[in-house]
């Protein structure tokens, strides 16, 4: 004789426990929110080249411009009508920032350039992201070497030329023949 399984389906009436999931919600959340790091953005405004070539009419005394030209070796800082101030060579680390910042805190207590805000930053195409922000940090600002604080405890810093304009770098061996700064 054969015997035949008996088929008859067992229901199971299960329930989803989800306790310890909502255990470990109410403690991780708040948790992740109190370790996270809000980044802070700041918005900087940026005078970049129109793109046309218009004559200007040809004044008596052009007005005194600066620059900064930013090279894979180096920083030359440049009045547009009288050419080079002074070459910045690259140190062990790299781009020597604060010789940057310390020559532009000279270059802003001339006369000539008290009272001046803006400086163009010219670059080369190969020229990082990285190195371009804090260009832009060492031209805009005054870096002290002993902090200020206000009454609420939050750093002073001054401004040295916060107007930046930004462009292509003139190559390097056409300086001697043209007028820094041109556009070629």
């Amino acid at each position: 004789m054969l015997r035949r399984k008996s088929k008859r389906t067992k229901e199971m009436n299960a329930e989803l426990n989800i306790t310890a999931f909502m255990n470990l919600m109410v403690v991780l959340v708040p948790f992740l929110l109190i370790t996270a790091v809000f980044s802070q953005v700041s918005i900087l405004n940026l005078n970049l080249p129109t793109g046309t070539s218009d004559a200007l009419p040809a004044e008596e005394d052009p007005p005194k411009a600066l620059e900064v030209v930013i090279r894979k070796d180096k920083f030359d800082v440049l009045e547009r009508n009288s050419g080079l101030l002074k070459r910045i060579p690259n140190n062990e680390e790299g781009y020597d920032y604060k010789e940057l910042n310390a020559f532009l805190q000279q270059v802003k207590a001339h006369p000539e350039f008290n009272t001046d805000t803006g400086v163009t930053l010219l670059m080369e195409m190969e020229t990082e992201y990285d190195t371009l922000i804090q260009t832009m940090d060492a031209v805009r600002l005054i870096e002290r070497e002993e902090r200020e604080l206000d009454e609420q405890g939050n750093v002073i810093q001054g401004e040295l030329f916060p107007n930046i304009s930004m462009g292509d770098a003139p190559p390097e061996d056409n300086q001697a023949t043209n007028s820094p700064g041109a556009n070629q």
